[in-house]
Order: C-alpha cells, then sequence, then structure tokens
C-alpha cells in the first residue's frame, strides 16, 4: 500500500510538471478555448533619418522620367570604376539626413521623415501635376535598409528585411524560423530608438490581449528582438547545471537506493 501512494504521487507531480512545462510554451493562451477580439490599428513603418529609398517616378515621356529618376547602376562590393565585370544592377538611393529631407530632382528639398511610402509617392505626385511637370505621374517608392534584428533562442538568429509596410513581431519571429523549446514566451523584448531615446518594451506572446495592445506589435526598422532562454537552457551554460533535473540521474539514484536497501536487508537477514 506504501508503494501504491508513492507510485501514485510520482504521476501526479509528473502530470503537474507537464502541465507547468506547456504553459510556459503555449502561444495566446487565452485563446485557447474561446474567441479573443482585439481592435488593432494598423502601424505601418514610417521613413526616419539614415533610411535609404528608391523613388521611381514613370510617365509616358521617358525624357520627364530620365529627369527625375537617378541613374540604374552596375556595382558590386568592392567594385571601383575601372572594374569591368559587375555581378549585379541596383538602384542608386536617396538618404534621408538627419533633418528628415532628401534632395529631389527639379523639386530640391522634400520632407520626409514620418511618412510612410505610400504618403511620400503621394506628395511627390502631387508636386509634379501642382507644378506642371509631370501630368500622368506614377510614382513608387521602396525602402533599401528596412531591417529587424532577431536575437536569442529562435532557430535562425540574425537581421531581416521588413518585406511589407504593416509586420508584426509575430511575423518578424517567423522570419527567424520562431522561437526554440527554451525561449521564454512570457519575456520577450523588443528594443527601440525613439527620438534619439532607446527604449526597451516587454511583451508575453501568451497572452493575445498583451500582444495585440503592445507599441511594438507592430515592429518598426531597426528594432532589436531578444528572446530570453528559460532555466534549463541558462542552466546548460554550467558543469552539471541541469543534472538534478534530468530522468536519467533520478533513475541513477533510485537505481543506488534499491541496490543498498536490498543489500541492507540481506544483512539484516543474515545476522538474524
Amino acid at each position: 500500500m506504501k508503494y501504491f501512494k508513492s507510485i501514485v504521487l510520482a504521476l501526479a507531480a509528473a502530470l503537474c510538471c507537464a502541465c507547468a512545462a506547456q504553459k510556459n510554451v503555449v502561444y495566446m493562451q487565452d485563446s485557447a478555448e474561446s474567441e479573443v477580439s482585439v481592435e488593432v490599428a494598423p502601424d505601418p513603418v514610417r521613413i526616419v533619418p539614415g533610411d535609404k529609398l528608391v523613388i521611381i517616378v514613370n510617365t509616358q515621356n521617358i525624357h520627364l522620367m530620365n529627369q527625375f529618376n537617378l541613374p540604374y547602376v552596375t556595382r558590386y562590393l568592392g567594385a571601383t570604376s575601372d572594374d569591368v565585370n559587375t555581378t549585379s544592377q541596383g538602384a542608386v538611393c536617396y538618404v534621408v539626413d538627419n533633418g528628415g529631407c532628401i534632395d529631389f530632382p527639379v523639386l530640391g528639398q522634400i520632407q520626409v521623415g514620418g511618412l510612410t511610402r505610400d504618403e511620400l509617392a503621394s506628395r511627390i505626385r502631387t508636386e509634379l501635376r501642382s507644378q506642371d511637370l509631370v501630368r500622368d505621374p506614377v510614382v513608387t517608392v521602396h525602402f533599401m535598409n528596412a531591417c529587424v534584428s532577431v536575437l536569442g533562442e529562435v532557430v535562425r538568429p540574425g537581421r531581416y528585411s521588413l518585406n511589407r509596410d504593416t509586420m508584426t513581431l509575430l511575423d518578424a519571429i517567423a522570419l527567424a524560423g520562431d522561437l526554440t523549446i527554451n525561449g521564454r514566451r512570457d519575456n520577450v523584448r523588443v528594443i527601440r530608438t525613439e527620438n534619439g531615446i532607446q527604449k526597451t518594451y516587454l511583451v508575453d506572446l501568451r497572452d493575445t490581449r498583451s500582444l495585440s495592445t503592445s507599441p511594438v506589435y507592430y515592429v518598426d526598422q531597426n528594432d532589436i528582438i531578444y528572446v530570453e532562454p528559460n532555466l534549463m537552457r541558462t542552466r546548460q551554460s554550467t558543469v552539471n547545471g541541469n543534472t538534478f533535473t534530468s530522468t536519467s540521474f533520478w533513475i541513477s539514484v533510485a537505481s543506488l537506493t534499491v541496490t543498498i536497501m536490498s543489500s541492507l536487508y540481506l544483512i539484516f537477514l543474515t545476522k538474524k
């Protein structure tokens, strides 16, 4: 009877550990059994100083079009003007200065800081029409260096390009191959520089409402996402850090205990 109780207690402890582990791993747990509705306002990436922009103006008049488009050049890393062989093509880009401006052909200085791609394209179209420079302009704007860094306990840490205007934190993590089993879901850090001040936000991926209402639900260029390792992973940095939590260790202890007790029992019988 005593051994039966011990087995029941051991099974109960194992089940509790399994439930605790699941609670630490599953995303958005509050929506697992019911619908959770959270209003989310799209927050597209906005232009900031240091951004590199490719701006292309298309029109039926090729001569006018060439006036407003920077030339396409063939180049490769480390190339000089005397090199002949080339491996790639790309457009010369506009670099946004510290005041949030670019120097656009004919139009001159344009304030672009804080605008989205669509807003900048609309502003250039309006200026070209209002000054009677181009009647039918089609303007497209692209980021060349808008990236986000994903570090820590993810499958593929690295720097990833923002491939659309509104990218969520989960999208960015997906680019890095998702969190590993050793990554903490409850304490993901997002480091963002706003108006010259670096801020750190903590996000709990297990809570749908907390995630969706976070200021960093939509990522910006140059955001740094860091996934903290859990206790199990941290212990691996020390010698025998996870020894006492391993199954093999406790099996060995149990086996040794049984052996010792068996030996003591035999000794007791022989003396008796």
